[in-house]
């Protein structure tokens, strides 16, 4: 299963050039561009597959196969936002790992470029609730983005330094693996699992709680 994501996956780093640009590398970049359109597929389908589930979610675009410096960039996601702004944190689906060891993690988390000056604030929140696992922590420290294991020391480590100003944003994570997934269903079916281990989180997102900034 998912051998265009696999393949896709060996390709990270490399610089895409048009064909017609290439000279002698013109049908290999071919091939780059082909398998990237086709591993996009893959995890399209399969983020339409969990969409399904949950259909209240409405799935944005899925990242692209290179980046605006043509750069390959296998480790697609796509988010999908549930009520609220566009601004407010949301569900997304990333790939991660490599050719060997791959899967997707479902994150409480968002977009990037349409953040207001509350998005940071209300992911935060994410912080208020107890954790355990499978659900992990992956927080920007620094400009850095780091995992930390779904503890409750993590959790007022984490806490401590968000107040502090050390700690940008904290995502909480599930991860489904799909390279050594026994079939598509037995995926769905933990896709489902992560969604009701993160359902708190999400939710802790949309409460205003004491101690936020007015």
């Amino acid at each position: 299963m998912y051998s265009k994501m696999r393949d896709f996956l060996t390709c990270q780093g490399i610089k895409y050039l048009a064909p017609a640009k290439a000279g002698e590398d013109a049908e290999r970049m071919v091939g780059y561009r082909e398998l990237g359109q086709e591993a996009r597929q893959e995890f399209t389908h399969v983020a339409s597959q969990f969409q399904k589930l949950f259909p209240h979610l409405k799935q944005d675009r899925t990242s692209q196969w290179m980046n605006q410096a043509q750069i390959l960039r296998p480790h697609f996601w796509v988010y999908f936002q549930g009520e609220g702004e566009i601004a407010d944190p949301m569900f997304a689906l990333r790939l991660y790992g490599d050719a060997k060891d791959f899967g997707v993690s479902l994150e409480v988390s968002f977009i990037e470029r349409k953040k207001d000056e509350e998005s940071l604030q209300k992911q935060n929140r994410v912080l208020t609730l107890p954790v355990s696992w499978p659900v992990y922590y992956f927080a920007q420290i620094e400009g850095v983005s780091q995992r930390f294991q779904g503890t409750e020391a993590n959790r007022l480590r984490l806490l401590k330094g968000v107040e502090a100003g050390q700690v940008r944003k904290v995502l909480v994570k599930v991860d489904v693996n799909l390279s050594q997934a026994p079939s598509r269903d037995a995926i769905l079916e933990e896709l489902k699992k992560g969604m009701a281990y993160l359902l708190p989180y999400y939710e802790a997102t949309r409460q205003r709680i004491e101690g936020d900034a007015q």
